[in-house]
This record gives C-alpha cells, sequence and structure tokens, in this order.
C-alpha cells in the first residue's frame, strides 16, 4: 500500500494501517536474539570452565567481558544513531555481534593452552559488546519514532521483554545443543542465526515516512500522540541537529538533572538483576541446586516465561494508567515499584531446600523484575527529542555498568564464602535501591528540555 494523503478529520481506526506494530515484532525479534548472544557463554560456561579449568572468579571476569566494551561503546554508539540513523547503524550492529558470536565456536582449538584460550575468549566477548552498544538506545528511538504516548509504555515493554523470551526459547536449546553436540556448537549455531538476521532486518525497517507500507492515516495518528515521526528524515531539525561528534556540554545537562540522574542509577540496579539471571542464574541451578546442564536450561526457562508475562504486563498496566487519566509519573512509578519489591524475594532460596521450590521463588523474582522494567519507556518519555540516542545511550551506560560488576561481584563472594547465598542479597539489595531511586529521587517524569549548545 502506498502512502495517501487522508485528512485527519476523516481518519478512522478502520482505515488505519498498523505498519508499528510490525516494526515492533522486528524489535521483539532482533532483541531476543540478542539476549540470547549475550547468555550463550551461561549455558555453555559449566561445561567450557570444567574443560579449561576455570575458576569462579575467572569466569566472573569472561563474564564481565562483555559489559567493560558495552558501556565503553555506549556513547560512541549513541552518537552514530543520531548522526547515521537507526537501521543502518542497527544492521551493522547485528552483522557484527553475530561474527564474533561465530568466532568463540573456535576456543575449542585453543583448549591445548588454557591461558590463551580465556584471553582470546574475553576479547571476542568485549567485541560482542561493543558490537551491541547501539542496539537498546535504537530501539528506544524507534519506539520514539513509531508510537504515540499512550502506546509506548506498552511497545517498550514488549522489546524489552524480549531479554525473557530470550531465556524461554533459546536456553533449552542452547542446553540441548551443549548436551548433544558440545559447547562449541551454540556459539555457531547463534551466530549463524544473526547474520542471516541482519539480511533481513534491512528489508523490513524503515523510518514512519519512508515505510512503504503505511498511510497517511496511521502517520497522522501517531504524530498527534507524540510520535517523533520527523526522526532520522535527511533535513529535518532531528536528523541535522546531530553534532559532528558527542559533545560534552549536552552529557553535562543530561548528567545535571535529578529526574534523569534517579532514573540512570534505578536503571544501574534493574540491570544487576538482569545480569545475574544472565551470567550465574544456569550456574547456580548446577553447582547450587545440582542439576545438570540439560536440565538447567530447561528449568531456566520457568523464570523467563513468568518474566515475560510480567514485562508485558508492566506495560499494560502502565499504558492502561494512562489512558485512565492517572499522570505519566504514577503511570510508569507504579508498575517499577511494585515488580522490584517482588524481586526481593529471591533471597528466599536461602532458606530452602527444594529444588522446586526454589524455581517457583526465582520465578516470582524475575516476574517482579520483568513488571518493572519500563526504563526504556521512561527514556523514551523524557529523553530531548534533538539527541534521543545519546540519551538512551547514557541511559544504557549507566544500567549496563552493571555487567561489568555484577558477574565479577558475584564471582567473588561465591569463592569467599563457598555458596549463592551472599549473591543473592547482593542482588535483591540493589532491587531495593532502584525502589528509592523512583520513589524518592526521580519526582515527576516529564521530557527534558535541552538547552543548545552554540
Amino acid at each position: 500500500m502506498t502512502t495517501t494523503a487522508a485528512p485527519l478529520a476523516a481518519t478512522t481506526s478502520a482505515t488505519r494501517t498498523k505498519k508499528r506494530f510490525a516494526i515492533l515484532a522486528m524489535l521483539f525479534i532482533v532483541t531476543t536474539l540478542n539476549y540470547a548472544d549475550r547468555a550463550t557463554l551461561s549455558i555453555a560456561g559449566p561445561a567450557l570452565s570444567k574443560e579449561l579449568g576455570i575458576d569462579a572468579v575467572t569466569m566472573g571476569y569472561i563474564f564481565s567481558a562483555f559489559g567493560w566494551s558495552y558501556v565503553i561503546a555506549q556513547l560512541p554508539g549513541g552518537w552514530l544513531l543520531d548522526r547515521f540513523g537507526s537501521k543502518s547503524v542497527y544492521a551493522g550492529s547485528i552483522l557484527l555481534w553475530s561474527l564474533f558470536t561465530l568466532l568463540q565456536g573456535g576456543i575449542t582449538f585453543l583448549t591445548a593452552s588454557a591461558g590463551t584460550a580465556v584471553v582470546v575468549l574475553f576479547a571476542l566477548r568485549f567485541l560482542v559488546g561493543a558490537a551491541e552498544a547501539p542496539s537498546f538506545p535504537a530501539n528506544g528511538r524507534i519506539v520514539a519514532a513509531w508510537f504515540p504516548a499512550a502506546e509506548r509504555g506498552t511497545a517498550s515493554a514488549i522489546f524489552n521483554s524480549a531479554q525473557y523470551f530470550a531465556t524461554v526459547l533459546f536456553a533449552p536449546l542452547m542446553g540441548w545443543i551443549t548436551h548433544s553436540y558440545g559447547w562449541p556448537a551454540v556459539f555457531v549455531v547463534m551466530g549463524v542465526l544473526g547474520v542471516a538476521l541482519a539480511a533481513v532486518w534491512l528489508k523490513a525497517v524503515y523510518t514512519p515516512r519512508t515505510h512503504p507500507g503505511v498511510n497517511q492515516a496511521e502517520l497522522d495518528y501517531i504524530a498527534a500522540g507524540g510520535a517523533l515521526v520527523n526522526m532520522d528524515q535527511p533535513g529535518t531539525q532531528s536528523r541535522s541537529f546531530a553534532p559532528n561528534s558527542p559533545k560534552l556540554g549536552y552529557i553535562k545537562q543530561l548528567l545535571g538533572n535529578r529526574m534523569l540522574m534517579g532514573v540512570y542509577v534505578g536503571q544501574y540496579c534493574i540491570t544487576t538483576l538482569t545480569y545475574f539471571f544472565l551470567t550465574w542464574f544456569p550456574v547456580y541451578l548446577v553447582k547450587e541446586r545440582g542439576m545438570s546442564i540439560l536440565n538447567a536450561g530447561f528449568v531456566a526457562a520457568l523464570p523467563a516465561i513468568c518474566g515475560f508475562a510480567g514485562g508485558v504486563l508492566g506495560g499494560l498496566i502502565s499504558d492502561g494508567l494512562l489512558r485512565r487519566g492517572r499522570s505519566l509519573t504514577v503511570a510508569r512509578k507504579t508498575p517499577i515499584v511494585i515488580g522490584m519489591l517482588l524481586s526481593t524475594s529471591m533471597i528466599l532460596c536461602n532458606y530452602v531446600d527444594s529444588a522446586a521450590v526454589v524455581v517457583a521463588i526465582m520465578s516470582l523474582a524475575f516476574f517482579g523484575k520483568g513488571l518493572g522494567a519500563l526504563g526504556w519507556a521512561v527514556v523514551s518519555d523524557t529523553s530531548p527529542r534533538e539527541i534521543s540516542g545519546l540519551s538512551g545511550a547514557l541511559f544504557n551506560t549507566f544500567g549496563n555498568t552493571a555487567g561489568i560488576t555484577t558477574p565479577i561481584v558475584i564471582g567473588y563472594l561465591i569463592k569467599g564464602t563457598g555458596s549463592f547465598n551472599a549473591a543473592l542479597v547482593f542482588v535483591a539489595a540493589n532491587a531495593l535501591v532502584a525502589v528509592c531511586c523512583y520513589l524518592f529521587v526521580v519526582g515527576d517524569i516529564k521530557r527534558f528540555e535541552l538547552r543548545k549548545q552554540a
């Protein structure tokens, strides 16, 4: 269908195309693969660490390799998005991280020298992190361009919930591949899938004004609701405003705002929970609860299903509150606070022996984590229109610093105490800090107006 020019007054929901949901579906698929690639090492980790003789602390540092580069590359990645647009930068990101994932399967040829294998594995995980850096800021930009404010919470929750769906779909698959064909096969399979997906992305994703199937009725509807439909359009302010390099003054303005700093620190704490589940949780099931790698892959999917349900529900609750006339502040904060409080339930695992009860408790904690994972909706609501990519990248920099600290801290806690008990307390404490950030620091949630630099 070609773009038409029907007047807004004649527009009805029946005549409106819904191409924004096809775009959201692509974001969901790509983010699912994104998180599956992040989790490859956690599934392959028990077998890999046994083969290479890697202890908990060394494994913690290897897990953190992704986080180091992911954080370092956030601001450059955000600038690339503002400068060159989401479609092309994201396509390159998918292709690169998939190739680096594929190469990790070759570590098996270096097992004769465990030290060399560890160094190469760290380096490849580091490169995966750098390549993935633009992904979530791009998700936030695309949602801001395609969705009106009243649908943005649900849209953001859906693409963010892909992190749980990745575990639901791929943890059992990767556990079976590891059991049947060995840990290197996991990296090869996931890498090949990513390369194919990069080609599909280029064919399926467009900006609102260039999509061949969108009609004027949908454009008018999303624009009237606050969607930034001119984002990435050549010659528009939102595209030409992007500086030739990230300007320190813009970053200082973002960091100087109390609301944004509360959101950023809260995201660090919320992401601590994410990286526990992405890195150490399958290891916890194998080493602390005595499950096999195959069983751990399937069991890890159960809490992830609850996390996925919580993620979608959080967005629906938030947008539902907004449609009922509640303020943006109440609509966004309510699921976040309730969800993080539920996540603290994981501490109860320290006091039970039954594996079934442990899985039930972790499922509740993961549900809460999903319910409260509305940070990207808040970023879409608050980021300056002119530098939404840079703002999202700064938010992601804070959040994914947890990708560095969480695996390392947990590694030391496990080695120092001989169990995961202190690690679970550490993760739950971060959930409580996130609650405090949103209740006492963030204040009213509203779009931050940027002061332009000379």
